[in-house]
């Protein structure tokens, strides 16, 4: 199980989402298509998942996708993510 504290500031990105989403499931495939290392947490197997999302976003929708920066979207569109993406790369 994953702190808290270390889920605002992962060592990586991390996106909190389902397969039956498909905002996570677009999110999921600009990530892959992008070659991101990301660690996925699907809340239809950890079972303290949606907790620990809803702990960083304050909110109940998916995805929660958090930046080793201590930064966070929830519900990004793929403008928002692939904009973050790239500052995340020049920096």
């Amino acid at each position: 199980m994953t702190s808290p504290s270390s889920d605002l500031n992962p060592a990586r990105i991390t996106m909190y989402g389902a397969e039956w989403c498909i905002d996570c499931r677009r999110s999921k495939a600009l990530l892959d298509g992008r070659g991101v290392d990301y660690d996925y947490v699907d809340l239809e197997v950890e079972l303290d998942g949606a907790d620990r999302a809803k702990a960083i976003s304050g909110r109940t929708q998916i995805p929660v996708v958090v930046f080793p920066d201590g930064t966070h979207f929830t519900e990004p569109t793929d403008a928002e993510l692939a904009a973050k993406l790239d500052e995340a790369i020049a920096a």
